[in-house]
């Protein structure tokens, strides 16, 4: 190993320094001790005495032996690579240790929660024979034990996906860079790296989240919970604001409402120029209290630019 080779020099020449310096044999016999445990200390100062339960085991159903936790089902914990400690997954991991985060791939090894061994990452163990898991990705990290589950790992993705895996139920889309329902492979909208950033809603990052992303007409991704949730009380996509939900039908409802509402003096001569955030025209238009309709799409989803009132 020249590295090893390397450092093995470089220990020879300061161990000849030292004996060339003029020091008594006491002091000799000190530096020298110094110097030949300086890597030992070097690679402990920063190791903590673990606690005893962070090899205990735990649950995701306790009742019915089924280990886990409450994110994962999966026999082992793993062993976080930046502090040492132990945890059953990544989220229970960053749920407690606030200043760094568990990163999945630099995972070098697993406690088996069946006979307690500590081992390199894999499928089994070599102690007790037990799977960890019924799907395990020596790339990522992975174990999940839920036999309801399909999991796939996407190489352009980078990570696992819940799915029957690509050209099956899912396809990797080159341009948004994530992995869509097949369904949607001639039909989306593309944008960049659609997912490479939080949800509008939640704030939670997208690409790697483990709840369902969906896309919106517009293109934009949104978490399916928080979609439901903001399409009770909006129509517009929360990041570029155009309509995500069919409107048609009550945007003619308000053309008539309008059409049968009169504004008085000084209103009915008012004018107004709007932006539509639909189909990104402009238009010179008839104020109205009720609705600014755009002249080129007739969506109501338009915000106002300049108001020309009748003495400008």
């Amino acid at each position: 190993d020249p590295e090893l080779a390397d450092e093995q020099s470089a220990l020879r020449a300061k161990i000849r320094d030292l004996k060339s310096g003029g020091l008594s044999d006491r002091e000799l016999t000190r530096e020298m001790q110094k110097l030949m445990t300086a890597k030992f200390y070097a690679l402990t100062a920063n190791k903590k005495i673990l606690p005893r339960s962070n090899l205990l085991p735990t649950y995701w159903d306790k009742e019915n032996d089924i280990l886990g936790c409450a994110h994962y089902q999966r026999g082992v914990k793993v062993q976080c690579s930046h502090c040492g400690r132990w945890y059953t997954c990544r989220f229970c991991h960053d749920e407690v240790e606030r200043d760094h985060r568990l990163i999945r791939s630099e995972t070098k090894n697993m406690l088996c929660m069946r006979c307690s061994t500590i081992q390199p990452c894999a499928a089994d163990c070599y102690e007790c024979g037990a799977c960890t898991a019924h799907y395990y990705c020596d790339k990522c990290k992975l174990w999940d034990d839920d036999v309801t589950k399909s999991i796939y790992h996407c190489s352009e993705c980078g990570i696992c996906r819940v799915g029957q895996g690509l050209g099956k139920d899912f396809f990797h889309c080159k341009t948004c860079n994530v992995c869509m329902d097949i369904s949607l492979e001639d039909s989306h909208r593309c944008v960049e790296n659609s997912t490479d950033c939080d949800c509008p809603i939640c704030g939670e990052y997208m690409f790697t989240s483990t709840q369902t992303v969906v896309f919106m007409p517009c293109g934009h991704s949104i978490h399916q919970s928080c979609y439901y949730e903001h399409t009770r009380r909006s129509y517009k996509c929360p990041t570029c604001a155009r309509s995500i939900i069919n409107m048609e039908s009550k945007f003619r409802m308000l053309d008539r409402e309008i059409e049968m509402t009169q504004l008085p003096q000084p209103y009915c001569n008012w004018r107004v120029v709007i932006g539509c955030n639909d189909c990104s025209c402009k238009s010179n238009i008839k104020f109205h209290f009720l609705g600014l309709r755009c002249d080129n799409c007739g969506s109501y989803n338009t915000a106002q630019v300049r108001l020309i009132k009748g003495e400008d």
